[in-house]
């Protein structure tokens, strides 16, 4: 029977980085399923944000509540003119801005019927909270309790009696190929250790496919009992006919039963709490008795005044009730300060745990990933004072920022407001930091401002979890167009949008007078080459930089506080391995192998031969420019010759024949030439098969319009010729087509020529001799000439120019020819095929994105942002710091300390001196002359310096010719830099920076140092 969801159409343009993250079954899921959200202050607007956003069918508002100034802590559609308005129907329309697929409306009646999931985002009498779980379960709706107090958190979650996550984590089935399988009892496989261990455990499902010798396991699917990294065990194999030598191993991800305890038993009885902090072990227990007792408390006297110390007491003579055992002071403490400013709606709190419930709702709606079952608990307690403020500190003033200063303090308000940031990254982290940002008060006071750069343009696919962005603002500039949303959330915002990217060629922008006037960095990028750019910016001028970064549903978070932890590059991960030559050019053996193979070829053919045509036509010293590439000289020219004169089309139709003939290159005959240069029965000089282990034997592929792939189910063959002919039309300005009639008719006319192998063809048969290969010049320099000699004349062609293609993802015919290309090359040697969709996640090295955990991550680093700002009666430590690291698919999340920087030690005044990246010797005498820069460390430090640089350049050393350092040494020191620039120093520059190897002048010693950094303006 066809479901709904059977019949549901994706938009992959615009959930495009989402499905990465979902898949397109549980898209399909949610894409039917309708949500309640009972609440819109601050958590509840953050759910519903993230929830329509990823694309369920409705939303359903319930909140008849009137605005109060709390509010405007966190609901960023509400200011100060809807105070007093329902909190629903005025922010309803805003929201429904978000998705034109998901309609928004708003009741006046509380039901969960018909509903897939009812979330409950602010607080509720327990009676009501009890009676609305019941009827949840009655009506099969999943329920989600939630709520934020101030910096502490509650989430609860009952998906039914019987609840069946389809997958419980989201990773991608492992996936290994086979070295041998032995025919015994039980059979033993083992994998490729080149490819990495199997990643199996005892239970696991397999599926093995495309198996030599043992075809009788070929598409049987066991449980594995796991043996080692790189071994396991399955059934009976010992009446099979042979040993297995090749194959592939597919993890099968089998669906999970869970069953939740329904609210009324789970108060008493939580169970196993999930730990967020692994340096507060006992916190879980201890909130859950202190929500119990601020509940108890509320329902009966409602709300609490911040600062009520009476409600405060009570609160925590309820909590102890509730407790298992006796609360310490400290215990007694926290409860008091949760309840003081429980009526607080912080923003960063409200994203944190908006991210959680809302993936927590996309669990309930798809039965995709594991749900919180029961109860969560999270809290940053470090950002409170350890003593309680005065009453009239943190008192209300009917002002937007009273949450904030219900939990911090007026004092510290007025700190954020004059804050002055450097936002780097304008995507998705970067508008959730500025809907932060503008909530807290960020540089929304005089003398604050905030700087935000980003080059990158708006795409629809960014639409889906970029919030502050529309469809109407598609190629539009992110950073204006950021800037501008998060100015209508808060109009005192002070923001200035640039449209730059970081880096060497804009520190005349960015440059020591920008940096001397910021108080931190906030980086928002999506590369680690970025990232550790503006790590080592932050590390010369002592800026603290917030850090943060997501991959799907995992996150990670790191501060960055200048003395006190360590930088973001003093670790790094290991660089990508790249893929040998000899693998992509004849032995491929993963589909990400034939991926870039398909992706070099569509650059060589559509975009680097325009080009080298375009650079004959046009370059004036072509030739000279040719002849300093000795390596690549003819083949080159035979390029330019092919493309410009004997391959040339003057017709669609030319282009389709000039398409069907190299499929027969590339697929057939290519690999035919190959197997007459290895054929299938070779052996190595070691007496082994050649065709073994990771070298898998090809076959040719025989054209065949009709033809589908057995995994991917598509028609590459004709997809190929589509896709390649209509490349090749572009490149040379005809008309294109994709009639299949058409292209059929034209393919029944095209002469394919017999191709018979030859002998004496050079075929690099491992890495060795491919590198052995391309470090040879090519010869034939007179057949260079020659050809460079018949070409027609760039005065004959004056005006005609070809059109590179630059390949790109996201363009769906770029995407038809890389994916159609890479699956006939997979065919050819047996690999799994795939779809366009995760060819172009491959290909493109998409980065899986989703609001959600988007949400989260810049929660938790704003929380950091209030503890560097620091509240009053407040001393700050390393242990108070936190660092990140999250994944919303099990879920998991743990905050630690941020590690210490690495310390060296030397001795400096005869005293020792222990110190780390941060640290520089600052000097600030005006700019001096080199000889006064030298006797300044003899006067000051009593050190020698022997050697002194700036940048590569030597600019001093005791060993020097001494009529040049004559000359020198009356010179000022920015007239020497200058002199070794060639170029006058930009002026916004401020410092510059000095290395310099010194010896103590007493002992003779050498003395390690850090760098210097020299201020000379």
């Amino acid at each position: 029977m066809e479901t709904e969801s059977d019949t549901q159409q994706v938009d992959e343009k615009l959930y495009s980085r989402q499905l990465y993250v979902m898949g397109h079954e549980a898209q399909k899921k949610m894409m039917v399923s309708d949500v309640l959200v009972v609440g819109l202050s601050g958590l509840g607007v953050e759910v519903a944000k993230n929830i329509i956003l990823a694309g369920v069918k409705s939303v359903t508002l319930y909140d008849p509540s009137p605005v109060t100034y709390s509010d405007l802590g966190g609901n960023f559609y509400f200011d100060e003119s809807v105070v007093g308005a329902p909190r629903a129907s005025t922010c309803a329309g805003r929201l429904s801005e978000l998705n034109q697929y998901v309609p928004v409306k708003v009741v006046d009646t509380l039901s969960p019927k018909g509903m897939s999931c009812c979330v409950v985002t602010v607080p509720m009498k327990t009676e009501e909270l009890l009676k609305l779980n019941e009827s949840c379960r009655t009506a099969g709706c999943a329920f989600i309790s939630s709520q934020v107090a101030g910096v502490f958190s509650q989430v609860f979650c009952d998906f039914g009696a019987e609840f069946i996550v389809a997958d419980k984590d989201g990773e991608a089935p492992q996936m290994s190929q086979i070295e041998a399988v032995t025919v015994s009892n039980p059979g033993v496989c083992k994998v490729l250790e080149d490819h990495g261990r199997h990643g199996l455990e005892s239970g696991d499902t397999v599926k093995f496919s495309r198996v030599q010798g043992m075809p009788e396991l070929s598409e049987t699917e066991h449980v594995i009992k796991s043996t080692g990294p790189f071994t396991f065990e399955i059934g009976d194999c010992s009446g099979f006919s042979g040993a297995a030598t090749q194959g592939y191993i597919t993890q099968v991800k089998k669906p999970v039963k869970l069953t939740f305890k329904p609210l009324s038993e789970a108060l008493d009885n939580p169970g196993e709490l999930m730990l967020s902090d692994f340096a507060k072990f006992d916190r879980p227990g201890l909130l859950h008795a202190a929500f119990r007792g601020l509940a108890k408390y509320t329902d009966t006297n409602g709300p609490i005044t911040p600062g009520d110390a009476t409600a405060g007491a009570a609160v925590v003579s309820n909590a102890k009730g509730f407790f298992d055992g006796d609360l310490s002071e400290d215990q007694e403490k926290l409860i008091a300060s949760m309840a003081s400013g429980s009526t607080a709606v912080l923003s960063p709190m409200c994203a944190a745990i908006g991210g959680i419930v809302g993936q927590e709702v996309l669990k309930a709606c798809s039965g995709k990933f594991t749900p919180i079952n029961g109860f969560l608990y999270f809290d940053a307690a470090e950002t409170l004072p350890d003593e309680p403020l005065p009453a009239g500190e943190v008192a209300p003033r009917e002002s937007r920022y009273d949450s904030q200063i219900a939990c911090f303090g007026f004092e510290a308000q007025q700190k954020i407001l004059k804050l002055s940031y450097f936002l780097v990254g304008g995507g998705a982290i970067g508008c959730e930091m500025l809907k932060n940002w503008a909530m807290m008060g960020v540089a929304c006071g005089k003398g604050g401002e905030v700087h935000i750069t980003d080059m990158d343009r708006i795409e629809k696919s960014n639409l889906s979890r970029q919030f502050l962005f529309r469809n109407t603002d598609i190629n539009s500039a992110k950073s204006t167009t950021g800037a501008k949303a998060a100015k209508v959330m808060n109009p005192s915002f002070n923001i200035t949008p640039h449209e730059l990217r970081v880096g060497s060629e804009t520190e005349d922008i960015f440059g020591d007078n920008f940096y001397d006037k910021l108080d931190g960095v906030c980086t928002a990028l999506d590369n680690v080459e970025a990232r550790l750019y503006m790590d080592q910016r932050c590390v010369f001028y002592g800026l603290p930089m917030l850090e943060s970064g997501t991959l799907g549903t995992k996150g990670n978070t790191q501060i960055v506080v200048p003395g006190l932890t360590e930088n973001y590059g003093a670790t790094r991960d290991p660089p990508e391995k790249s893929i040998p030559v000899c693998t992509l050019k004849n032995f491929p053996n993963q589909i990400q192998h034939t991926l870039q193979w398909a992706r070099d070829y569509f650059e060589g053919d559509f975009k680097q031969a325009a080009e080298d045509v375009n650079a004959y036509l046009s370059s004036p010293n072509f030739e000279e420019t040719l002849n300093a590439q000795q390596n690549t000289k003819t083949e080159t020219l035979l390029k330019i010759r092919k493309t410009l004169v004997e391959e040339r089309p003057y017709s669609f139709e030319e282009c389709i024949v000039w398409a069907r003939l190299k499929f027969e290159q590339l697929f057939n005959n290519d690999i035919k030439q190959l197997l007459h240069n290895f054929p299938p029965d070779q052996v190595t000089s070691a007496g082994t098969p050649f065709w073994s282990g990771t070298k898998r034997c090809p076959s040719p592929v025989t054209f065949d319009a009709e033809a589908v792939c057995e995994d991917a189910e598509m028609k590459n063959h004709f997809d190929f010729i589509v896709a390649c002919a209509n490349l090749r039309a572009e490149m040379y300005g005809i008309k294109g087509n994709t009639d299949p009639a058409f292209f059929m008719e034209a393919l029944s006319n095209v002469i394919v020529p017999d191709f018979t192998p030859k002998d004496g063809v050079k075929i690099a048969a491992n890495e060795a001799e491919a590198k052995e290969g391309e470090g040879k010049a090519d010869s034939g320099d007179i057949d260079a000439n020659q050809i460079l000699a018949d070409l027609p004349a760039p005065t004959t062609l004056a005006g005609f120019r070809l059109k590179p293609v630059e390949f790109d993802k996201d363009i769906d015919d770029h995407m038809l020819f890389v994916t159609a290309c890479s699956n006939l090359r997979a065919i050819n040697y047996r690999i799994p095929t795939e779809d366009t969709h995760k060819s172009r996640a491959i290909a493109g090295k998409i980065i899986p994105a989703i609001a959600t955990t988007t949400a989260l991550v810049t929660g938790l680093i704003c929380l950091e942002l209030y503890k560097l700002v620091g509240t009053p009666r407040k001393k700050l430590t390393a242990e108070a710091y936190k660092s990140g690291f999250l994944n919303l698919a099990i879920p998991f999340m743990t905050l630690s300390e941020p590690q210490p920087p690495a310390a060296q030690k030397t001795i400096l005044k005869g005293k020792e001196w222990s110190f780390t990246a941060w640290d520089s010797l600052t000097m600030d005498v005006g700019d001096v002359t080199l000889q006064e820069f030298l006797d300044y460390w003899k006067n000051e430090y009593n050190l020698e310096i022997s050697m002194l640089s700036f940048g590569v350049s030597m600019l001093y050393s005791s060993f020097a010719n001494k009529a040049k350092l004559a000359e020198r040494l009356p010179k000022k020191m920015s007239v020497i830099c200058e002199e070794i620039k060639k170029s006058p120093l930009p002026e916004n520059q401020l410092f510059l920076t000095f290395e310099i190897c010194v010896d103590d002048i007493e002992s003779g010693e050498e003395v390690e140092v850090p760098y210097v950094k020299y201020r000379f303006r």
